[in-house]
């Protein structure tokens, strides 16, 4: 039997873009799946229920927003598969992506499997990159955006880190790390996660034999709660004992 994935997806008021995903996984996805959807906001008229998909779901609906670490934590609390998904509201699928991500997390060194990721234009995304340092974040506040391309040839490449918008575990590895660290608020979660992976001895890993669309919303570039929030988590990681552990006090 293949293993089965809990796939744990948070709703900020994305109601529309939430049923997409959920057509998605209905009409691509071959493996046992139980969908978490978190309603971090109130959005009226969405009663999603698992009557409505030929998998099982679990909606929760908090009263307060939470972060998302802290969403993620929770799904994962009560996940009872093999493997664990954190998936973005804003991706679509036009395969089963799972197959060969789940292939590769036979390899117990490996800690985390994202696929490739595209623009709606199909444009590769750069959602696997080096560790930031400050002189990156320097760069980034000029609009000078880091950009990592898969070697070329490579069906399987490992960077520092992935982004948080698809990211493919074994549900007992994401709990020996403790999952994500809720000290962080909406972003850099996904890194200091990869940098505790790395820590202990784990690959981060991207499987090209799997692809997925992204529409991203860079709400940090046009809101500036948003880019306080993204600056503060920034300090945060260059501070961490992870990074620190892992020597990344300088530019590679």
């Amino acid at each position: 039997m293949p293993p089965k994935i809990t796939v744990s997806v948070v709703s900020h008021n994305q109601g529309a873009l939430v049923e997409n995903l959920l057509a998605d996984i209905g009409r691509y996805v071959s493996m046992p799946v139980r969908v978490v959807l978190t309603v971090n906001i109130p959005e009226a008229g969405r009663n999603w229920s698992s009557a409505d998909f030929p998998f099982e779901l679990e909606v929760t609906r908090n009263s307060i927003p939470k972060g998302f670490g802290e969403n993620h934590n929770a799904a994962l609390a009560r996940a009872r598969s093999d493997l664990f998904c954190v998936l973005n509201p804003d991706i679509r699928f036009t395969a089963d992506p799972f197959p060969p991500l789940a292939a590769l997390l036979m390899n117990s060194k490996i800690g985390v499997v994202a696929p490739a990721v595209t623009a709606p234009d199909l444009t590769p995304e750069d959602h696997a990159r080096d560790f930031p340092s400050i002189f990156s974040l320097a760069a980034k506040a000029f609009g000078v955006r880091p950009h990592s391309r898969a070697p070329a040839g490579r069906v399987v490449f490992y960077p520092d880190w992935v982004a948080g918008m698809f990211m493919l575990f074994r549900t007992e590895t994401l709990r020996a790390v403790h999952g994500f660290d809720e000290r962080y608020f909406l972003y850099y979660e996904d890194v200091d996660l990869c940098a505790r992976l790395r820590k202990a001895d784990y690959e981060v890993a991207v499987c090209s034999d799997a692809s997925v669309i992204h529409a991203a919303r860079r709400e940090s570039r046009k809101n500036l709660r948003y880019a306080k929030w993204h600056l503060r988590s920034a300090l945060r990681f260059f501070a961490s004992r992870p990074r620190v552990a892992l020597g990344l006090g300088k530019e590679r």
